[in-house]
């Protein structure tokens, strides 16, 4: 795949998805979601936000409801990525799901607010440009690198039986 490099913008553990898409706009278009993204724990995330910008948190990043919208309200207002020491994993298949990429990676506590990453989606290898650091996250088995690189779980399958049902 590609080499993502954005700004890091950094929060902490148990940010739930409520938080992360606040319910109040669940029933709004999903530009009116995306803009209101983040703003359970920080009201100013979207001016902060450049598009590209990588998300790193703590521990369980994503918990609470299964709604998709968490994700793609990240994924629309700009975030490339997220990386987190770990995922709740609803949060996890659901960002994969929709061509999300979350890495999971136990240096995070080295990383800081502001700091530009590289990340290597095909080796989960991280770079952190600020510091000159290099920090290693779990490397995406190859099922989730073909549905990432398909831009998510609907476009690869109708990429994979588009091949299959052509007479």
């Amino acid at each position: 795949m590609k080499q993502l490099i954005g700004k890091v913008l950094k929060y902490g553990d148990n940010i739930n998805t409520d938080l992360i898409s606040p319910p109040q706009y669940l029933e709004k278009s999903l530009e009116v979601i995306a803009a209101h993204a983040m703003e359970g724990i920080d009201e100013h995330f979207n001016q902060k936000l450049s598009p590209g910008d990588i998300m790193v948190a703590g521990n369980n990043f994503g918990p609470g409801s299964s709604r998709e919208t968490a994700p793609i309200a990240l994924k629309i207002a700009g975030v490339s990525a997220i990386i987190a020491k770990s995922f709740a994993r609803i949060f996890y298949r659901n960002a994969i799901n929709i061509g999300l990429p979350v890495l999971e990676c136990t240096e995070i506590e080295k990383i800081s607010d502001g700091d530009t990453l590289a990340i290597d989606l095909d080796t989960g290898h991280i770079d952190n440009k600020t510091t000159g650091e290099t920090y290693q996250a779990t490397a995406l088995s190859e099922p989730v690198m073909d549905v990432l690189s398909a831009g998510g779980l609907i476009p690869y399958l109708e990429k994979r039986y588009e091949k299959t049902t052509k007479v």
